[in-house]
């Protein structure tokens, strides 16, 4: 019996959102709407998205012991979060800077903070989290040996997912753990490198396929989803039509759906199903954490 649905080994960050009408160019500056701050990182919205859902989810991570980090703690427990996890100390808080135009459409730059002191050794002393978690979800805001660790640290039937962002060239050891690899088409194109050499999103789920990984899952957008196996070949998962309004955090909260649903015993192909629509709640609504929808608001859609 499994304690936890869902550990979420990653970053935590705030967020410090500004709208803007366009980005500015090299030596130009714009003017944008008022600063927001927001609890944010890949690592902590997919905790948070999870827990909203009904999972039964814990968070592994670490953040520094400022105003910024009791942010995050707080946002964390009070969506349900399991934070036993949670480290506190040895670098600030990992913070977002977010552009957001009128379209929707973002742009971040990220400074890791106590995300990059997250440590292999972090994940050694929480064994007993990860022997007690079905799914495993994990992104690359933290150092990349932390996640090659966690993967490492499964219990017997459980199963690692792993959104590759931002995106980096992966070792074969920790590609082959993933089940699945979901990546949107830049994270596909820069794994994949001089490989990819198609314009089609159904090569790159093969091509990723090849790398190594038990299963793959390419977002699409607008135009919904890929899920590819080896023993079912490539299926397209239709997307649902909703009018955006901002895309942060809409991809964590995808990742987080399908990792739950997965570990609920839904096919690859219904959990990207669910996840889609979990995605489309997200974003037509302004934030990343606070957009994130309750089962009955996934359902309602």
């Amino acid at each position: 019996m499994y304690d936890y649905d869902l550990l979420v080994v990653g970053s935590a960050n705030a967020d410090l959102v500004i709208g803007v009408e366009r980005r500015p160019g090299a030596g130009e500056t714009v003017l944008g709407s008022d600063l927001a701050v927001h609890p944010g990182g890949k690592g902590a919205n997919q905790a948070v998205a999870a827990a909203r859902l009904g999972a039964r989810t814990a968070l592994l991570a670490r953040v520094g012991d400022d105003a910024y980090g009791r942010l995050l703690l707080d946002s964390q427990r009070a969506a349900g979060v399991d934070t036993v996890g949670v480290l506190v100390g040895g670098a600030p808080t990992g913070v977002a800077l977010i552009t957001v135009d009128p379209s929707g459409d973002n742009s971040i730059v990220v400074s890791p903070g106590a995300n990059g002191r997250l440590t292999p050794a972090d994940v050694r002393a929480a064994e007993g989290l990860f022997q007690s978690s079905r799914v495993v979800s994990a992104q690359l805001e933290i150092p990349l040996e932390t996640v090659v660790a966690a993967a490492a640290s499964l219990a017997p039937d459980s199963r690692f997912v792993l959104n590759p962002s931002p995106p980096r060239p992966l070792p074969a050891v920790l590609l082959a753990a993933c089940d699945p690899l979901i990546v949107n088409e830049h994270e596909a194109k820069v794994i994949l490198g001089e490989a990819c050499s198609s314009d089609e999103p159904e090569d790159w789920a093969r091509l990723l396929l090849a790398k190594g990984p038990r299963s793959v899952v390419v977002t699409l957008g607008a135009e919904g989803a890929l899920v590819a196996s080896t023993e079912d070949g490539v299926e397209r998962v239709a997307s649902v039509e909703v009018e955006a309004v901002d895309t942060t955090g809409a991809g964590d909260s995808f990742t987080a759906a399908l990792a739950w649903k997965l570990g609920a015993g839904a096919s690859l192909a219904e959990a990207a199903a669910y996840a889609a629509r979990v995605g489309a709640v997200s974003v037509t609504r302004r934030g990343a954490q606070e957009s994130f929808p309750t089962a009955e608001e996934v359902e309602a859609l």
